[in-house]
Order: structure tokens, then sequence, then C-alpha cells
């Protein structure tokens, strides 16, 4: 889908809400770091993914079964995390797509791995912080 829209294009899918849109992000979310930051961001922003991912694979076999959230929590994350690897192999950058805005304010544009990462985060949080069975 996102071939379809050249780089920085617009299609508007519900008007003064959402959009298809298509950037190309070298940093991390948001697009915090990345611009302009040397060649090193690249391979460091990769590194950590990696570093991220098999600790998120430990975390998983750590916790065993008996945690049941716990466990989704992960698997979502690192998948969003696989999925944004994915990207900057293929691509040396992350495609975000999804852009979301109300009147003036403008959340900036992610994509489907972001999700996973972020709904993955808080599911984790609770677990940690809030679930009786800590």
């Amino acid at each position: 889908m996102v071939k379809r829209i050249p780089p920085y294009g617009v299609i508007e899918v519900i008007p003064g809400f959402f959009n298809l849109v298509h950037i190309r992000n070298p940093g991390i979310a948001f697009g915090l770091v990345g611009q302009g930051q040397g060649k090193w961001i690249a391979p460091l922003l990769l590194g950590l993914s990696f570093a991220a991912i098999i600790l998120l694979i430990w975390w998983s076999f750590k916790a065993g079964e008996e945690m049941g959230l716990f466990v989704v929590s992960l698997s979502v994350i690192l998948g969003g995390a696989i999925g944004n690897v994915v990207d900057r192999l293929r691509f040396g950058e992350v495609i975000d797509f999804l852009d979301f805005h109300l009147g003036q304010y403008h959340w900036p544009a992610f994509n489907v791995a972001d999700s996973a990462i972020t709904i993955g985060t808080f599911c984790l949080a609770y677990c940690l912080l809030l679930s009786p069975k800590r």
C-alpha cells in the first residue's frame, strides 16, 4: 500500500482525523534521533533492536506459561521490534504510514509495529506494576 503513496505524500481517509502517509523515519519513535545524526545512528539502532529482541525472547522463556498476559505482552513487543528491524534491514529506516490528527492536535505518524510495541509496553507495565499476580 505504501508503495502507492509517494514519499511524504498523503491520502486523506477520514477528513480531519486520519490519513495514510509515507514517512521514512531513520530514527526511533516519532522521528526522535536520526535526522542529521551521522552514519552511526542506523547501525546503532539496528544493534539495539537486535539486543532488545534477544532480551525479550530470553525474558519470555524465563517467565514460563503461568504468566499469561506477561508473556503475551512480551510477544507483542517482540513482534513490533521484529517488524521495525525488518524495515531497517530492507530500507535502512522505518516506514511510518498511520497519521492521526484532531483539530490542531497532530500525532506523529507511526506504523503497526510501533502500535504493537506501545500496546505491549502498557500491558507489560500493568503486569509489573499493578497486577495482583506480581
